[in-house]
């Protein structure tokens, strides 16, 4: 990876969302608008196919669709990471052989969601093989004590050590875990640590992070990247501001903080700046009538942010 992809492995990435037709086919005309959409923000890197972007759920061929059209729109104005997580390590090594035919720069890869026999060793044998086999730079999901198979804290710090791991996608929202990230980085300065927390920004970057990866960052790009110049500036009260509005807009487009609307109140936003098409997705959220108020309510009253000239 070269000095110049390196330094654009910091700052705000998006976790995004995928926009589909109303058959769940990915829409890549929508997906053309949203590349453009996340250069206006300021965005650096695109996060496909992760949780936000519906990937575990979504057909091989479609998110190879996705993949091909991100690289294809972005024209290396944004790096392109893709989540490869599956059951094995020899299913993600052929992910990542597939990610990287696609075009993408970074395999990111998240704890097996189906493991037998998970315990300390069974887990790093997993991601050393991966590591040993990927033909791409890995980026490290870790999820923390949220994901239905928990990595050790011993295994994420001989994950971290190995100088394949180029990015982390910290959403653990967890001290000790976010403390072994940043053990690492001071060990390898090259490392890139990234807050998944969007309700959580300002406690990451003031620790020390290199920026946010995040699934409300297909609209709250703009606005997250300001507190990452706040708080580069001590400015703290400022960056303070920024994260309580952030969390208003997040809550008010989830459908509050139980998170009703969460991914079809984000996709039907996206209709509402006119970037995707309709709010098709594959887990079922719901949109009710108070929803699509609050969404309205957010784009009339956040415009300078979410549409930035």
């Amino acid at each position: 990876m070269t000095k110049l992809q390196l330094q654009r492995l910091g700052g705000v990435w998006s976790a995004t969302p995928t926009p589909f037709t109303k058959d769940l086919k990915v829409d890549t005309v929508a997906v053309k608008k949203m590349v453009e959409h996340h250069l206006r923000l300021g965005v650096r890197g695109l996060f496909l196919a992760g949780t936000c972007g519906e990937g575990p759920w979504m057909p091989d061929v479609e998110r190879r669709r996705l993949v091909r059209a991100a690289r294809k729109y972005s024209r290396d104005r944004l790096m392109i990471a893709v989540q490869v997580t599956d059951n094995s390590a020899s299913r993600v090594v052929a992910n990542i052989r597939a990610a990287k035919a696609d075009g993408a720069q970074i395999a990111v890869v998240a704890p097996p969601l189906f493991f037998l026999n998970a315990n300390p060793q069974t887990l790093t044998n997993h991601y050393r093989q991966i590591l040993r086999e990927s033909e791409l730079p890995i980026g490290i999901y870790d999820r923390g004590r949220h994901s239905s198979v928990v990595i050790p804290e011993s295994v994420l710090a001989t994950i971290y050590a190995d100088r394949r791991v180029i990015m982390v996608k910290d959403s653990s929202s967890d001290n000790q875990r976010r403390e072994i990230a940043l053990a690492a980085r001071r060990k390898r300065p090259r490392l890139r640590l990234l807050n998944g927390n969007e309700f959580q920004c300002l406690d990451y970057l003031r620790a020390g992070y290199d920026g946010l990866l995040l699934g409300g960052g297909v609209f709250t790009g703009y606005l997250v990247g300001q507190m990452i110049q706040a708080v580069a500036a001590h400015d703290y009260a400022r960056a303070d501001r920024i994260q309580t509005r952030t969390t208003r807009m997040l809550y008010a487009v989830y459908g509050g903080d139980r998170l009703a609307c969460w991914l079809s109140g984000l996709k039907r936003l996206l209709m509402e700046l006119g970037v995707f098409r309709n709010w098709s997705n594959y887990l079922g959220y719901p949109l009710d009538r108070a929803c699509i108020r609050n969404i309205k309510r957010i784009v009339a009253e956040n415009r300078d942010v979410l549409l930035p000239s």
